[in-house]
């Protein structure tokens, strides 16, 4: 006799479940650079959103990496938002850089391009540790 063995395999998400944290985080996008423009710190952007959708800051990060969205959730977030009902629901094209990331984007390019691998190496090590102390 063989022993009964369950396959582990993750479960698929849902295409709504996709739809509403790409368009989630789309909206936290916006807030943050609405933010940063008018001069925020970006230590605490994560709070004041989840405090602008009314959930704790350990609710949006489930949010942003795992938890689905249902229905009533949603509409929350849109009221919160000033969307529509339905907003997070819809399928958008994935937004490209802003204007402000291009700019970015072009300036890291142009460092890249203009050093050798140890100031590659750097660039990089440097980008690490922005990145880590900002999470």
């Amino acid at each position: 006799m063989t022993p009964n063995r369950v396959a582990c395999r993750p479960r698929p998400v849902s295409n709504i479940t996709l739809t509403r944290r790409q368009n989630a985080l789309a909206l936290f996008q916006e807030f943050a650079e609405k933010a940063l423009a008018a001069g925020a710190a970006p230590k605490g952007l994560e709070q004041s959103f989840a405090a602008t959708l009314q959930v704790s800051p350990s609710m949006w990060s489930q949010i942003k990496s795992s938890r689905p969205i249902g229905d009533k959730l949603a509409r929350q977030i849109e009221s919160a938002c000033g969307r529509p009902a339905g907003w997070l629901d819809t399928l958008r094209k994935p937004a490209g850089p802003s204007p402000a990331e291009a700019a970015f984007l072009e300036l890291a390019l142009a460092a890249w391009r203009a050093t050798n691998s140890a100031g590659r190496k750097a660039l990089r090590e440097q980008l690490k540790t922005i990145a880590a102390s900002a999470a």
